[in-house]
């Protein structure tokens, strides 16, 4: 954290000498492995070859550089809509700590999710995980628990059910997995430790949900702005079959101090970028510009970001 702390406050430093476009940016992502780590590079990428010198910053996880970035200690982060929505209040694990400052740039395409198992495994289906060995604690990755919780209830079962394997983290789950000593992980659909771990093992298997208004409403008693959506074989390491899976929204967020002229830009990138994101990180083939507005109360838009979709035609008050 104290690199992050460091590297972000030089980026800070640099960030206001000149135009937007001459600018060095600070974009917090989690760990190398981790979705967001991959598409924080992707969008530093894209912001690199747009003009806008961007910088990745990791740290363990969103629930640490969310609060840094809402502070203005750096200008971007990465992060699923639900996490920020509790941090903006201070709800949840950010609980006595709100974060009013915090303000969106704009949606990307969604965070797909699953529990992953060996493909050589006998568990099929997330009831066959009841009283087996299995990720636990998330102590540096708060966000991890309610998620797991909501995959759990969808087969009305809870963390209670199983043998938790105390990791602090998502990459150190799927670490604890590939050395043997959890059944399962979860981790996002396409992330770089996913494509480790398949090759790791010799294959995942992606353990479903069922696609119906009763799993749904169980799984959003604990991640309310969960859906669900259909993957087929292929589309990711471990889709093994048509299925549904958990998914959430995801977007890139900054804080309300940011430079009105340095969100605009951003925003722009975003929205212009797409197959350039996409060669860094392929989830981005996903990803639709017409859908980066949308409802992300109680957090609002920054004033630069609204400004670039009044002029392209995205914004309805």
């Amino acid at each position: 954290m104290r690199r992050l702390i460091a590297s972000a406050v030089l980026a800070a430093g640099l960030a206001f000498s000149g135009t937007a476009a001459a600018q060095t940016v600070g974009i917090a992502t989690s760990n190398p492995g981790s979705l967001f780590h991959n598409i924080g590079t992707a969008v530093a990428n894209a912001a690199n070859q747009a003009g806008l010198n961007a910088t990745i910053q990791p740290a363990t996880s969103p629930n640490q550089y969310i609060p840094f970035v809402a502070s203005g200690g750096i200008e971007f982060g990465v992060a699923n809509l639900q996490e920020v929505n509790y941090a903006l209040e201070g709800k949840e694990w950010f609980e006595g700590n709100a974060n009013p400052d915090l303000r969106v740039v704009g949606l990307i395409m969604p965070l797909k999710e699953a529990i992953f198992v060996r493909a050589d495994s006998d568990i099929k289906s997330i009831a066959d995980l009841e009283g087996k060995p299995m990720v636990d604690g998330f102590t540096a990755q708060n966000t991890i628990l309610p998620q797991l919780d909501a995959m759990y209830a969808s087969v009305g079962l809870t963390r209670d059910d199983m043998q938790p394997v105390q990791v602090p983290s998502v990459v150190a789950g799927a670490d604890a997995f590939i050395a043997g000593d959890s059944v399962g992980f979860i981790f996002a659909h396409g992330a770089g430790k996913v494509r480790e771990a398949d090759a790791a093992v010799g294959g995942l298997r992606a353990l479903p949900v069922e696609n119906d208004e009763e799993t749904l409403a169980a799984i959003r008693e604990h991640w309310p702005v969960a859906f669900l959506v259909e993957m087929e074989p292929g589309e990711a390491p471990g889709v093994l079959e048509k299925a549904h899976y958990m998914a959430y929204p995801q977007l890139v967020f900054t804080h309300a101090n940011a430079p009105e002229e340095v969100v605009y830009e951003m925003t722009k990138v975003l929205h212009d970028s797409k197959q350039v994101m996409a060669e860094t990180f392929p989830p981005f083939n996903q990803f639709d510009p017409q859908d980066m507005v949308g409802d992300t109360a109680p957090t609002e838009y920054h004033p630069g970001a609204i400004r670039f979709y009044q002029e392209a035609g995205l914004w309805n008050e």
